[in-house]
């Protein structure tokens, strides 16, 4: 089971990654095949098998010998890297299927975040949708105290703490973890982003005031808190 999470994972991760190049430009993910950004040649399925492709090419696009972005295999690996380890939390059942899909949401979330500072509406309501799948009322108090947090963690901060994209990733994470969990995955994700933040300060990477997107820390946190919780 784990081989063939991996190769979803690679499939879904290729998808991510067209996904989380096109959303934050404007353009549809229905526009058709994936082009090299740099002579916009289309790409054929064979140049397209997640990371092996890649590899054979030696990162390069196969007609203008350009470099193409290790974005796109990391993005493969990661997925899969997700999916084995939630294949190895839930084994085969109806929560790993839930689990996948929220997952690949959170993914997008993280790497569009990441590299724009920016979480797309789009995203949060797909995945608001498909947390209330499993509709309970604790579920989503959950979700909105969580999100009321980090509303006020706003507010008080004047939006230099985190943007309302976080709160609505709040809302989203939080529906699907529920009363149990949502405490613990907020204070993972906090003590993570201030390790980093302070490590990134120490090494001069960024300064105190400077804004660092706190989206993929909720998404690490929330993986984190999923694998080793009890969901």
């Amino acid at each position: 089971m784990l081989i063939w999470l991996v190769a979803l994972g690679l499939a879904v991760g290729s998808f991510l990654g067209a996904l989380t190049w096109r959303l934050p430009r404007g353009q549809k993910i229905t526009a058709g095949r994936s082009v090299c950004p740099h002579c916009r040649h289309k790409i054929t399925w064979y140049h397209n098998i997640p990371v092996f492709s890649y590899l054979v090419l030696q990162g390069k696009c196969s007609y203008c010998k350009k470099k193409i972005s290790v974005r796109y295999p990391l993005i493969e690996i990661g997925t899969a890297l997700v999916f084995m380890a939630l294949g190895w939390r839930f084994g085969l059942s109806l929560d790993l299927v839930f689990y996948l899909i929220v997952a690949s949401v959170a993914l997008a979330v993280l790497v569009i975040d990441f590299e724009h500072q920016i979480i797309p509406d789009s995203l949060v309501f797909v995945g608001l949708a498909v947390g209330l799948t499993r509709f309970s009322y604790a579920f989503v108090l959950a979700g909105f105290l969580a999100a009321t947090f980090l509303l006020l963690t706003n507010l008080v901060t004047r939006g230099r703490g985190m943007g309302l994209g976080d709160v609505k990733l709040a809302l989203f994470l939080g529906t699907v973890l529920g009363p149990k969990l949502t405490v613990v995955w907020l204070m993972i994700s906090f003590i993570t982003g201030a390790l980093v933040g302070l490590a990134l300060i120490i090494f001069g990477k960024t300064s105190f005031g400077k804004k660092i997107a706190f989206g993929p820390f909720l998404v690490i946190g929330f993986f984190v808190t999923v694998l080793v919780g009890s969901v």
